[in-house]
């Protein structure tokens, strides 16, 4: 589990592919510094498993699953990354809960600056409109977002200054694509909702119970 805020940008030194699964060796040192095989590490937004590590890099196989679902596939030595540790218990929550299991590739179809913000709309594929809340959470690329405006097409984000600089957000243009991640808390809640509206009503009752062999 994660929060979305990213503790730093990594940069991709190799990249080994196969047909559709590929081995990535990433430089970088912050989330390093406590890392144990076997740990999880949100890249960008996707999470993965450290499975060799030195001082200053660490290895990571993404399987086919991932390679497909995913934005990964198109990383090259000398990308950027987004990198974050899983959350750990003892500290504070600045962002929201993030899996960093990803929904959807989404596209960046404008970026425009207002004031000291970027604003960027992402088109997202439809199927995902009832996980989105205006002034709701989402993640893109691993961090932690507000939406700002939702569309049939998409939704609409802004990037403070901070993240601008500390997210490989702030270098993404038009057309380039993203990692969209949902607020898990609204795809739970909407799970709960579609399976209500398809049972038939009355909740539960002794004689579900009973049935279901809870009463003997």
């Amino acid at each position: 589990m994660f929060t979305g805020i990213v503790e730093e940008i990594g940069t991709v030194h190799s990249v080994k592919k196969g047909s559709s699964s590929m081995r990535l060796l990433i430089t970088c040192s912050h989330v390093l510094t406590d890392v144990t095989k076997g740990d999880s590490i949100s890249v960008n937004g996707v999470c993965l498993t450290v499975s060799e590590f030195s001082t200053t890099q660490f290895v990571a196989d993404v399987m086919p699953e991932t390679y497909k679902a995913t934005t990964l596939f198109t990383l090259k030595p000398g990308s950027h990354v987004n990198l974050e540790r899983a959350m750990a218990a003892n500290g504070r929550f600045g962002g929201h809960f993030v899996t960093g299991h990803v929904d959807c590739i989404g596209e960046i179809t404008a970026v425009r600056s207002i004031e000291n913000a970027i604003y960027m709309d992402i088109r997202i594929d439809s199927a995902f409109q009832s996980h989105l809340v205006p002034k709701g959470s989402i993640t893109i690329d691993g961090t932690s977002l507000t939406i700002f405006g939702i569309s049939e097409q998409g939704v609409t984000i802004s990037l403070i200054p901070v993240t601008q600089a500390d997210s490989v957000l702030g270098y993404k243009r038009i057309g380039d694509y993203v990692n969209v991640e949902c607020d898990i808390l609204a795809k739970y809640l909407e799970r709960i909702v579609s399976r209500k509206e398809t049972k038939p009503s009355g909740g539960l009752t002794m004689d579900a119970l009973a049935k279901s062999g809870f009463l003997e």
